[in-house]
C-alpha cells in the first residue's frame, strides 16, 4: 500500500531471541539463511514460514543502512509485509 507521497509502505521487521527483542523497525529488505538456502524478502512477499539456519540476518533500512544480526536456529515468518524472525539465540553484530 502506498502512502500519500507515493512511497511504498515498508516491511515491519522483528528479530527476537528466546529471551528478548533484538531489533524491530521498518525496512525495505530482509535476507536470512534458512535450511533451504538464503532467502530475500521484499514488500509484497507471499506468506512464508521457514526454518532458520545459523547465520546472519541482514536488514536493509530505507536510507540504505544495514542492520546485521547473528541468529542461531529458529524460524522466519512472513505475512502481510510483516517479517518475524525468532531465534534460539540472536545478537546484533552491526
Amino acid at each position: 500500500m502506498a502512502d500519500v507521497s507515493g512511497a511504498a509502505a515498508p516491511l515491519q521487521v522483528s528479530v527476537v531471541s528466546a529471551d528478548h527483542e533484538v531489533w524491530s523497525g521498518d525496512a525495505t529488505q530482509v535476507i536470512a539463511k534458512t535450511t533451504e538456502g538464503e532467502i530475500g524478502i521484499l514488500r509484497g512477499h507471499e506468506p512464508l514460514l521457514a526454518i532458520l539456519s545459523e547465520g546472519e540476518v541482514r536488514v536493509t533500512l530505507a536510507d540504505g543502512k544495514r542492520i546485521v544480526a547473528r541468529a542461531n536456529e529458529g524460524f522466519l515468518s512472513v505475512e502481510n509485509d510483516r517479517v518475524t524472525i525468532v531465534a534460539r539465540a540472536a545478537e546484533l553484530v552491526s
